[in-house]
């Protein structure tokens, strides 16, 4: 037996703000598609990575996740957040720099409080 994937959910009260900062910010295709549904939701995807997105205001009132999200180019992802995007970035995480575990990181926060940390080894 083995696992192939691991697809977090994601909880929005409004799912265009998950939308924004997935497809249109870091570049997630739409999978699975039920955004036009009374309980909108659809999984992102990019590169073997899933996440699944999910239009519930209840379960968003009650958890906001931070997520790490491993790159093999940080300064890529880093410029084209900063071109398109940079309202996204978390103001205590908004530029690149090294942790003292070693890794290069930088954060996204959306207007829900959903964080992405962005990190290379």
């Amino acid at each position: 037996m083995k696992f192939t994937k691991l697809i977090p959910n994601i909880f929005y009260s409004d799912i265009r703000v998950g939308l924004d900062l997935f497809i249109e910010c870091l570049g997630f295709s739409v999978g699975y598609d039920d955004l036009k549904s009374g309980e909108p939701s659809c999984i992102a995807e990019k590169d073997g990575l899933a996440i699944f997105i999910i239009q519930s205001k209840e379960f968003a009132e009650k958890d906001r996740p931070e997520l790490r999200i491993q790159t093999d180019d940080i300064d890529a992802v880093y410029n084209k957040v900063v071109s398109t995007h940079a309202e996204l970035l978390h103001p205590n995480g908004n530029k690149i720099s090294v942790k003292p575990w070693g890794a290069k990181e930088f954060a996204l926060l959306d207007r829900s409080g959903v964080c992405v940390i962005i990190q290379q080894w």
